[in-house]
This record gives structure tokens, sequence and C-alpha cells, in this order.
């Protein structure tokens, strides 16, 4: 366990090193962001001037959640494929653009709304399991949202990667968590530690300090608000960013076990050895 532990550190500290070296990544979680606001946008204003739930939840609000599910997982599936390509690009040694990785994604597209549609499916069951009144029932939505996550931290890569249909693409990720679920879970939950940690610090600091700026203005404290915001968006962009490097990564080391060419000079080669 010890040495999944150093291998997953070494590979967030390389996908780290990667996003510095080419910042453009960034762009596609903040395209992603915007579009999946305007899904939402688009969803909202009709679910509340047609009653959606009015009646409770029913047919037709399973059929609107899941269309909403559909519409929001194809832009982030999409988005992360981009950020995928791009930084396998990056990965190989090569200097990719926006376009390489929005081709990289429009390559994959009929796979791409394919896998949203069962993600989508997954996603309506596990909601309905975790808003059950039943606590086993909730605890069990739970637990299996855990392992779908797992399970599919890989799809992107692979459909990005490889020639395979929604399924393949499914199957051959859960193949890959049994070589790599160690790299998988602490790399997971590592990044999102650190970073859910630091964006709290950064909001209990932001909010004191526009609290003791409202003693003096409140154009000021709202300042503060504003600038405090601003960087939890960018914190999490680049959590997006670093975590579909990431992602890549594990790929690689996962099918090849090699160091990337863009990984060599790091000394960052143990992290790829075979243990």
């Amino acid at each position: 366990m010890f040495e999944k532990f150093s291998r997953s550190w070494e590979l967030v500290k390389a996908s780290a090193a990667v996003l510095r070296s080419d910042k453009e990544l960034m762009v596609f979680p903040i395209i992603s962001a915007a579009a999946t606001l305007v899904v939402l946008a688009t969803f909202l204003v009709p679910l509340i001037g047609w009653r959606v739930f009015q009646h409770g939840f029913g047919v037709s609000g399973a059929i609107w959640v899941f269309l909403f599910y559909f519409c929001q997982y194809s832009v982030i599936v999409f988005f992360n494929c981009a950020l995928v390509g791009a930084a396998m690009i990056r990965l190989e040694g090569g200097d990719p653009t926006i376009a390489d990785g929005i081709n990289a994604a429009k390559a994959r597209l009929p796979a791409i709304l394919g896998y949203a549609a069962i993600a989508a499916t997954v996603g309506l069951i596990l909601k309905r399991m975790k808003d059950d009144d039943h606590f086993l029932v909730r605890l069990l939505g739970g637990g299996l949202g855990t392992v779908w996550t797992l399970a599919t931290f890989l799809v992107v890569p692979v459909l990005v990667h490889q020639e395979v249909g929604p399924f393949e693409a499914l199957k051959r990720s859960a193949n890959l968590l049994k070589r790599t679920w160690g790299e998988n879970a602490i790399g997971n939950v590592g990044i999102g530690l650190v970073f859910g940690m630091a964006m709290f610090a950064v909001l209990v600091v932001g909010l004191l300090l526009a609290w003791v700026a409202a003693q003096l203005s409140g154009v000021l404290a709202v300042a503060i608000l504003v600038v405090f915001v601003i960087a939890l968006l960018v914190m999490g962009v680049y959590q997006a960013a670093l975590s579909g490097i990431y992602s890549a990564a594990l790929y690689r080391y996962a099918t090849e076990g090699s160091a990337p060419p863009a990984f060599q000079g790091l000394q960052l080669e143990s992290a790829f050895a075979t243990k």
C-alpha cells in the first residue's frame, strides 16, 4: 500500500508539472463550466414555468431529470475528452492546442453521447436511491456511487485513445481499475481532499476579511468577497484540469507501465516502474 501512495503522489506531482508547462489545458474546464451553466439555465427556466414537480417526482419528473443529466453529462464528458486528448499529446512530448483537444473529442462524439446516456441512467438510479426514505437504501446508493466513480475514472482516456463504444469503454475502465485501484482511489481522494481543504480555508479567510471590512465599508466587503469567489473558481478550474491530466497519466501507466516523454527528466520514472 505504501508503494501505491508513493506512486500516486509522484503521478500527481508529474501531472501538476505538466499543467504548469501548459496552462492552456485549464481552458477546457472553464468552457465546460460555462456550458453546464447554460444547460442548467435551459432546464431550470422551463422547470419553474411548467411546474414539472408540482405533483411529485412521477414519470414526467423522471424524464426531465434524465434529459437534464444526459445533457449535462454530454457537455462534461465532451470537454473532459478534449482535456484528456490534449493532455495525452502533451504527455507524448507534443504541444497541443485547444483545437487539438476539441477535435479529439469531436472524433469520439457518438461514443461520448452513448456514455452520457449510460451515465445519466445510472445517475438517475443513484439519485432515487440516495433520496429514499430507508437508511440502508441511501447507504447502498452512496456506496454504489463511490464504486461507480472509481470504475469510470478511466472511461474518458479509454474513449479518447481507443476506438471502442461506450459499453466497451466502461468494461475496459473497470478492468484497468483492477490494476490501478490503489492509485485510482488515492489520487481521487487525495486531489479532492487537498483542494477541498484549501478551498475551505480560502472561504473562511474570505468571509472573515469581508466581515471585518464590512465594519468599515460595504463596498470594500463586497470587493473582498468578489476576489475570494474568483480565487475559489480558479482553484476549482485547476483541480478539474489536474484531475484530467492525472487520469491520462494513470491510464498511460495502467496500459504501458512506462513514463511518458513529458515526465522524463523529472526523476519520476520510478512512479511507472512495475512493483
